[in-house]
């Protein structure tokens, strides 16, 4: 007898893979985590195997579901590509996403997936870059969709979640124990000079290890373990560290993260862009 495969489980088997855990792939595909749970346990017991090593604090694949990750993204390209051809022929054009740099990862590549498979003739163009460059080009009509990391929302502005700025610095690395201590930080980072402020107030002195606008040279400057740097909690690429300093630095302050749309009533895929983002950002 034929046994088949279900294109919605697999698509939550590899969210689950991608996002290393069922509580964030849950947010992601706005479902309940039980509901995901319930998902991957169909696919394993369909198929006889254990897709994840639960043994240690969070979920890795097993060989065998390394093996079905495979298989899974190809139904899953195929399925959305029938869609893509076949349907939703009433959309097109292009919409312009503006995200700061340091709040792309991990949602919006989600996001942006997702937008694909619902409207696969609308183009995204993302410009990503600093919330103050990405207010003006938005108050210039250049951007369709935009978020913000700022202290609050401008008029027009949607407050999406709240997330405290953390210290981050190379895995296992000491730069944050030397004095001054040695900051990177673009030109232009929003979290610049809250970060020197609460090192002044603490009476901890610093000095700048590198300056500049480019994401890269900073991101290589911390993970040489030379320097530290301060991210929203939860954005840190896998390549940072949140630091462990016990007390030892100074607790930096929470900031906003915001939505803005342009007001088109004529153009749903902006309120369909939104909601994906919507659904992203508040459930991590």
């Amino acid at each position: 007898m034929a046994r088949n495969l279900d294109v919605t489980t697999l698509r939550s088997f590899i969210t689950v893979a991608d996002q290393g855990g069922v509580t964030r792939a849950a947010g992601l595909l706005n479902l309940t985590q039980s509901a995901v749970s319930m998902q991957i346990k169909r696919i394993e017991d369909l198929l006889g195997i254990e897709l994840f090593d639960r043994s240690g604090r969070g979920l890795t694949l097993s060989a065998a579901g390394d093996q079905l990750l495979g298989y899974a993204r190809r139904i899953i390209a195929l399925n959305d590509e029938v869609f893509g051809r076949l349907t939703a022929q009433e959309y097109s054009g292009t919409i312009t996403l503006g995200v700061p740099s340091d709040i792309v990862y991990p949602a919006i590549p989600q996001i942006l997936q997702r937008f694909a498979v619902d409207y696969p003739r609308v183009k995204v163009q993302l410009i990503s870059s600093f919330t103050r460059l990405l207010k003006n080009e938005f108050a210039k009509g250049q951007i369709d969709v935009m978020l913000t990391t700022e202290d609050a929302a401008d008029r027009g502005g949607e407050k999406l979640t709240t997330r405290e700025l953390v210290w981050v610095g190379a895995p296992g690395g000491q730069a944050w124990r030397q004095r001054p201590l040695r900051l990177a930080f673009e030109d232009r980072c929003f979290f610049r000079q809250g970060a020197q402020r609460r090192l002044d107030e603490a009476g901890i002195p610093w000095e700048m290890a590198v300056e500049g606008n480019y994401t890269r040279t900073i991101e290589a400057t911390v993970s040489a373990d030379l320097a530290v740097h301060a991210m929203l909690a939860g954005t840190e690429p896998h390549y940072f560290e949140r630091v462990a300093h016990g007390g030892a630095l100074p607790e930096l302050r929470q900031m906003q993260i915001n939505l803005y749309c342009k007001e088109q009533p004529d153009r749903p895929v902006v309120s369909g862009i939104a909601e994906m983002i919507r659904a992203a950002f508040q459930a991590g």
